[in-house]
């Protein structure tokens, strides 16, 4: 049976580095605070003349050199990302321009942090089907153009980045197991960025509104998300016949220290088998579960024949996970 496997990974990240001591300066905040309630001590930010596709391209040029793969090779290039280049055309399309993958269709992916995990399962039903034999799937964000740097609670948290990664058809037993996606529109205020849509155009009211700056009820999303986030990995453990031993790494999205803690608890996964970077990274929101598993692929941390579990919430909300094999 055919599997969408992953066969190579890479990530982009800014230069500039934002530390907890530099947000003491800017905001009514402390290094202390911010490292209690989100486990986050620094965070990358794009330049000025950085936007979402130059770091979605660096990383889709890594994850093609470590699959071997060229870009006229590609069949779809998906990019998830709320933060696009412009309202239109999509950054997926921007993006096969700069690596000239004239072959492969394109297309944006709008499911916030979990937009990786629904990407890959997308791309798991067109290699299912046999509607495409090599994707690139790529999560990419600059979410510091959206953040309030007045606002302690979400400006702590944001990052830039991207990561990606190539897929392409398997029978050897490696690849997606499963994967499964859900989400709940009655979450929509928990998270959101009401200003620049059909709803508030942008206009003067809207910028003195501040409505282009995201907004978050932070205590209401920790609930949900620990909550979601665990029963869906529980699901694709159930369905796939696994169990939480049976996994050798678990990658949640980066969203908080203490949601990776509140998961992995009640999960029964012990922490040597949960990675985190969010001390480094902060939340880049799409990117940050490719983000992760790059890091994971270079450093050791992913074996042939692992047991992986991918799970991950975002605005929406949404949620979702996939097992699949190394």
């Amino acid at each position: 049976m055919l599997r969408a496997a992953i066969v190579g990974t890479g990530h982009a990240l800014p230069q500039r580095v934002l530390t907890n001591t530099d947000l003491e300066q800017m905001v009514d905040t402390s290094d202390e605070w911010i490292t209690t309630r989100t486990g986050i001590k620094q965070r990358r930010i794009a330049a000025e003349d950085e936007y979402t596709s130059v770091f979605a391209v660096e990383a889709a040029r890594r994850a093609l050199e470590a699959a071997s793969v060229q870009p006229q090779e590609l069949d779809l290039v998906i990019c998830a990302t709320v933060c696009p280049d412009m309202t239109l055309p999509s950054t997926a399309c921007l993006i096969q321009a700069k690596l000239k993958a004239k072959r492969a269709a394109a297309f944006d992916l709008v499911a916030a942090c979990s937009g990786f995990v629904y990407a890959l399962s997308v791309a798991d039903q067109f290699i299912r089907t046999q509607q495409a034999k090599r994707i690139l799937i790529i999560g990419a964000e600059v979410l510091s153009r959206y953040v309030d740097y007045t606002d302690r609670a979400t400006c702590i948290i944001f990052g830039d980045g991207a990561g990606a990664a190539v897929i392409a058809d398997r029978d050897d037993g490696s690849g997606v197991i499963l994967s499964r996606i859900q989400s709940d529109g009655d979450y929509a205020d928990f998270l959101y960025t009401p200003g620049g849509g059909t709803r508030y155009p942008t206009s003067y009211k809207s910028i003195d509104e501040r409505l282009h700056y995201i907004k978050m009820r932070g205590n209401e999303l920790f609930k949900v998300a620990v909550k979601n986030m665990c029963d869906i990995t529980q699901r694709v453990l159930d369905e796939s016949k696994l169990t939480a031993a049976d996994i050798d790494l678990f990658i949640p999205h980066q969203a908080n220290q203490r949601i990776t803690d509140a998961v992995a608890d009640r999960l029964g996964l012990p922490q040597d088998k949960v990675y985190a970077n969010i001390d480094r990274i902060g939340n880049t929101s799409s990117a940050s579960i490719p983000i992760a598993l790059d890091e994971c692929v270079h450093n050791g941390r992913v074996k042939k024949g692992d047991l992986i579990v991918l799970t991950s919430f975002g605005a929406g909300a949404t949620w979702g996970s996939a097992v699949l094999r190394w």
